[in-house]
């Protein structure tokens, strides 16, 4: 049962008589402020895929528009045509694509499913749908053909049967290729499944049918039987012919190829196995993998090419797949990175039975896409223009920044094309077919992504497209273990150490903060001159955690630790800053103390133009403890300053002066008085847990570390004690069960939310086992620059617990740190920042003039004030920065979001910075830019008795708006309460600012400012991988991503006028093509019937000469695409005017012929009848003999 507290009821009460009045005050200020947001300006809509497609299955292309399609495992379709041209497409049902065939220059596709399913797809329109599909319910579909420019459609089944479809009305022909008449009668087993179909080049009457068993047949579709069959004792796996008919290649399971004469059934003219060893004694060679498939293209003027797949020696364990291409007597092997799922070769013409003319093989890798040149020396690949290498290293976090400074794009591109690799083909990218849409959407977009190997992108996001701009090497800044043995015993996590955890990114300024899963922050400037840099500037920073003392002041008699200032006077002790960092100690019992989770590179860096280390900021292990990872992160440039934060508390790091400024724990934070102070402890009473449990607090350190730095070596009392902390943790044991349901509940809320680790919350008895009580003691650190440093340090004993670092994920898994878990009571007992921001406030209520400070939001829902004290002029590199803490702003339910501040007028005020400068120009530039002003973010105000701004706050369960200076709360909004939220942004929209926010209930809900009035609320998509909620952002103008599979971006946007305009900006596939001109079949080939022959198809397939198809096979399900389709793809106003205009020229024209031809059958018909009339005078009075 919960117990009753009088005290909570009565502070209740207190705060909402003293917030009633001071609501109705404020809330008349709101209501001044002019909203122009309404619902009508949001809709919720997909917008683009970027990427490379998830588990890639098959892969087709039209040779004459240029397009290539790539199918996947879950029904995803990706069109691809020129750079910028990209479509996505997905099949409802979800099943794996096994085939995809083009209707060459048609403006259609066919795919064929693994559900026994076929599809019509109409490319002609903007956004592909489906015409017509086909399921079939008795036979599995394996293989289908489309011979070019047919509408009949051969599909090969399991059973051996081959049934025909017509593409244009997708029914059934009556006309079935049954197995048991395609082989001889006197074969007892059955074939298999089919495996191949394919037309003969030069006679459309004869279809080639290979069996899974090695049977090969050719059929005659006129006479209904075969003419030849072939026969092999190893299965195959794929049939190539030779342009001339009079040929064709199998490749088989046993790593050989076979070639077959047409007209000589009864054994192969030639059998070779292109990897194998050949014996000496003439015998056959040893087997080797399966070749997977083969292909057989000719060229006028040399050697035809034969390039095939698989087929390696089975020795050979370990190696990469390779692509093999045979060209005359050589044979090229070229190794691939990731596994080969499909290959094309490109050709100059459609038509199979003209030379063909390779030019280009497009390998599909489970991982990329490869186009080879087979035109140059060496084979070298094409560049390829598609974002496709997102997935290079997985991708742990990513930002998004719409309507960015228009200089950015170019200077981050001029910085990047250094980058990149040489080598390539020369020649433009072969698949070419599209054109780009016509949308208005014109402002800089840019996407960031941080990945698992510390790397980092920046990417061009305009228009719709998607394009590599620079990459950053966290990595370079640090030292490599060159093997497993080498790896140092200070990692917390067992692989990728340098992963980004989050990132801070000023556009304007350019400068960059990320944050690394091994507790490390590096800050970067962006500079377009190459520099070396002798020595990395690096910041050790001692971040303790207490559990063991209790969270009250010292008992010294100070009620309340306080912040220093520069001009304090509380006997500083002078002690020199460190110039090199901290060796780490080892206790007695042989933990790690003082050392960081990597070592900074100590050689030379040679630094790149683009962005360059400033400053690497590292946490350090304390008795033995790792460093909890970095939760939050912020930079301002305006002020000079780095803030970081976890679950032990927040840093504060001034980088010009490359000195710690704070170092501090959460719960010191709060002031004296503050009413949201968590547990505000006599310092002479026992610790008082949840449940009764106890512990006498021991505070016999007191002293000794009272003025101890950051950084200092000492060994933590912590250790002295090992028979205390064994005591504990049997207290907690024994006392564990008294916890209630609803306590355990509640933990098991927490443990769930997004912002802690995906692993199961382990049993709370289970979680108590672990808990660990340590003793540490928190220093607040001012540091100055110059010979000698003043330190001022206050001791305040602090109750945290460890906590877990916030892990990562590679595709659908976390990485496990090999710190102490973190169980659901510990989560629940500790506050981890959550979020910062910098801005120009009123950090209290008597403050009547605007001035730097710091919001600081926690897990717990605190949002607390920091002012800052920053000094003038050029004295900013020599005085400190003065920090002092102004309590608790207001408190949320559940962990803060985001925080962001409005002026009177309902304007968002970004946090001021300072513009871009090259800290490698030369010295007159240099002067020149010292002489700029730091630009603040609004001026400063004076006047009293009113309201000048409105702080805006959201957690992951409601959104509170607080009017400043008085600090009254103005409006509220519950978001949520079943769930919580994943994400949220403040935003603008429209010209006005609003809030998005991603629940992970799958919602998508945006909220009007300052009014907090619901304006969007749509079910979009559920949380059903971590992946999303740690990668979901929102951004400026509409505009939010996600990371929808581990190597694909899906853009969204929720503005109406966007989606409005959403066809436009698409860019189109299908573009008008002639086809090119059937080959010249020559005199002598013609005279003599060497050349092609042609077959009427619908004679032989159609209704009246094959009957009708039994209805129980196959049932026919009309798409979506038909006329409604063909309406929903209509591409703007523009284009439907100018359709009409067309369509009514065409009609007035057609009109105009029709009016002629009538009045020319007029002008004969009375022609005809005088004619006739004046026959019949003639002839009227005469007999007939006169006649």
């Amino acid at each position: 049962m919960k117990k009753f507290n009088i005290r909570k009821v009565l502070d209740g009460l207190t705060a909402s008589s003293s917030s009633a009045a001071s609501h109705s005050a404020g809330s008349r200020e709101s209501d001044a402020v002019q909203e122009a947001l309404q619902s009508e300006h949001f809709q919720l809509c997909k917008t683009v895929r970027h990427g490379f497609p998830y588990q890639p299955s098959s892969m087709a292309f039209d040779p004459v528009q240029k397009i290539l399609a790539v199918g996947t495992q879950n029904g995803a379709l990706r069109l691809f045509g020129r750079a910028g041209v990209e479509c996505y497409c997905q099949h409802e049902s979800g099943a794996a694509i096994i085939q995809l065939q083009f209707l060459i220059n048609e403006g259609a596709l066919v795919s064929a499913l693994a559900d026994d399913s076929i599809h019509l797809w109409n490319l002609r329109q903007k956004i592909p749908a489906i015409l017509h599909s086909l399921k079939f319910s008795r036979e599995r579909i394996t293989y289908v053909h489309l011979p070019f420019q047919s509408k009949w459609l051969y599909i090969g089944t399991e059973r051996g049967n081959i049934h025909i479809v017509n593409v244009e009305s997708f029914t059934l022909s009556g006309y079935v290729i049954m197995w048991n008449k395609a082989i001889e009668l006197s074969t007892k087993t059955h074939p298999g499944p089919v495996v191949h179909i394919s037309d003969h080049p030069m006679d459309e009457g004869k279809l080639l049918i290979g069996f899974e068993c090695g049977v090969v047949v050719l059929w005659d579709l006129k006479c209904k039987k075969a003419d030849y069959r072939y026969t092999y004792d190893e299965a195959i796996h794929s049939i190539a012919w030779h342009h001339e008919g009079k040929q064709f290649v199998c490749s088989h399971s046993d790593g050989s190829l076979t070639t077959w004469n047409v007209r000589a059934p009864a054994k192969a003219a030639q059998i070779i196995t292109p990897h194998g060893k050949q014996p000496k004694d003439g015998k056959k060679p040893e087997p080797c993998k399966p070749i997977l498939k083969v292909e057989y293209k000719t060229t006028r003027a040399g050697e035809p090419f034969m390039i095939l797949s698989g087929g390696l020696s089975y020795d050979t364990v370990g190696r990469r797949a390779c692509l093999t291409v045979m060209h005359g007597k050589s044979t090229t092997v070229l190794e691939m990175d990731y596994p080969i799922v499909d290959f094309l070769t490109l050709c100059e013409t459609p038509y199979p039975n003209d030379f063909q003319e390779p030019y280009a093989v497009v390998v599909l890798l489970e991982k990329d896409l490869v186009l080879i040149d087979l035109g140059q020396i060496g084979y070298p690949i094409f560049e390829n223009p598609y974002p496709l290498t997102i997935h290079e290293s997985p991708v742990t976090c990513c930002e998004y920044f719409a309507d960015c400074p228009s200089e950015l794009i170019p200077a981050l591109y001029s910085v990047g094309s250094r980058q990149k690799r040489q080598g390539y083909s020369k020649k433009e990218w072969p698949i070419s077919g599209g054109n780009w849409g016509q949308g208005t959407q014109s402002y800089p977009e840019i996407i960031i992504t941080g990945h698992a190997d510390g790397t980092i992108k920046f990417w061009d996001a305009s228009a719709l497209m998607l394009q590599v701009l620079y990459k950053l090497k966290t990595a370079k800044v640090f030292e490599r273990a060159r093997g497993k043995e080498e790896k140092p015993s200070t990692d917390i996590v067992d692989e990728d150490p340098f992963a980004i955890q989050t990132l801070s990114w000023c556009p304007e300024s350019r400068m960059l903060c990320v944050a690394g899963v091994s507790a490390h922050v590096i800050v970067y400037r962006f500079s377009k001159q190459e520099v070396t840099t002798e020595v990395v500037q690096l910041l050790e920073v001692r971040m303790q955690c207490d559990f063991s003392d209790v969270d009250s002041p010292d008992p010294g008699g100070e009620q309340t630790p306080t912040l220093p200032t520069p001009g304090s006077a509380s006997s500083p002790q002078e002690t020199e800053l460190p110039t090199q960092p901290s060796t780490g100690s080892n206790s007695l019992d042989g933990h790690r103390d003082n050392v960081p989770c990597l070592q900074v590179r100590s050689s030379p860096l040679k630094q790149s133009p683009g962005y360059q280390v400033e400053l690497v900021i590292q946490l350090v292990w304390v008795s033995g403890e790792p460093p909890q990872q970095i939760t939050s992160l912020a930079i301002n440039s305006s002020y000079g300053l780095v803030v970081f934060g976890n679950s032990n508390g927040l840093g504060v790091v001034d980088y010009l002066q490359k000195t710690l400024l704070l170092n501090m724990g959460t719960s010191e934070l709060y002031s004296p008085s503050d009413p949201y102070q968590r547990q505000p402890c006599s310092p002479r009473k026992a610790r008082q847990l949840s449940g009764g449990i106890s512990e006498s607090n021991e505070g016999s350190n007191a002293t000794e570390d009272r003025c101890k730095s950051p950084t200092s070596g000492s060994t933590s009392p912590c250790n002295s004690d090992d028979e205390r902390k064994q005591k504990f943790i049997e207290k907690v044991k024994l006392k564990s069960r008294r916890f209630s349901k609803t306590v355990a509940n509640d933990f098991a809320k927490m443990s769930r939310k997004i912002s802690q680790t995906s692993e199961q919350k382990p049993d709370h008895e289970e979680g108590f086992q672990r808990w660990r009580s340590l003793t540490c003691k928190k220093s607040i650190n001012c540091m100055t620059k110059g010979q000698a440093a003043s330190r001022m340090s206050q001791k305040a004993d602090v109750c945290r617990t460890k906590s877990a670092p916030d892990s990562y994920a590679k595709d659908n898994s976390f990485t496990r740190s090999r710190s102490s878990s973190v169980t659901s009571i510990e989560r629940e007992s500790r506050e981890v920042i959550s979020a910062f921001h910098f801005c120009e406030s009123f950090p209290r209520k008597t403050d009547s003039l605007l001035s730097p400070c710091l919001l600081v939001g926690t897990t717990q829902g605190s949002v607390m004030m920091v002012a800052l004290s920053l000094p003038g002029g050029d004295s900013r590199l020599q005085q400190p920065v003065g920090i002092s803490s102004c309590g608790t702003l207001v408190k949320l339910k559940g962990g803060i979001l985001t925080m962001a501040l409005l002026d009177s007028t309902g304007t968002l005020l970004p946090p001021s910075y300072e513009p871009w400068y090259d800290p490698n120009a030369s010295d007159e530039e240099k002067e020149k830019e010292k002489s700029r002003r730091r630009r603040p973010a609004s001026p400063p105000s004076s006047q009293e008795g009113q309201d000048h701004q409105f702080a805006v706050l959201c957690s992951e369960k409601q959104a509170k708006v607080v009017a400043l200076p008085s600090q009254t709360r103005i409006h509220k909004h519950s978001i949520t309460e079943s769930s919580f939220l994943l994400r949220a942004d403040v935003v603008l929209m429209a010209g006005e600012n609003c809030i998005a926010c991603f629940c992970a209930n799958g919602h998508i809900m945006t909220l009007s400012l300052p009014s907090l009035r619901p304006m969007l609320d749509v079910n979009y998509l559920p949380l059903t991988d971590m992946r999303i909620a740690r990668t979901f952002c929102f951004s400026n103008l509409g505009q939010a991503l996600y990371l929808t599979s581990p190597t694909e971006f899906q853009r969204i946007t929720y503005s109406q006028d966007t989606c409005n305009n959403l066809q436009e900006m698409l860019g189109e596939l299908f573009t008008p093509v002639e086809t090119p001109e059937a080959p010249n079949r020559g005199f002598f080939k013609g005279l003599f019937g060497g050349g092609t022959q042609s077959l009427d198809r619908e004679d032989l397939f159609g209704e009246t000469a094959s009957g009708k198809a039994s209805r129980s096979l196959a049932q026919h399900i009309p798409g979506p695409g038909g006329m409604e389709g063909m309406k929903g793809a209509a591409s703007g106003v523009v284009g439907d005017l100018a359709r009409a205009r067309i369509a009514l020229d065409e009609r007035g024209q057609k009109l105009g012929e029709l009016d002629e031809r009538t009045a020319a059958m007029l002008a004969s018909a009375d022609s005809f009848s005088k004619h006739a009339h004046d026959m019949m005078l003639k002839y009227k009075d005469k007999k007939w003999y006169q006649l």
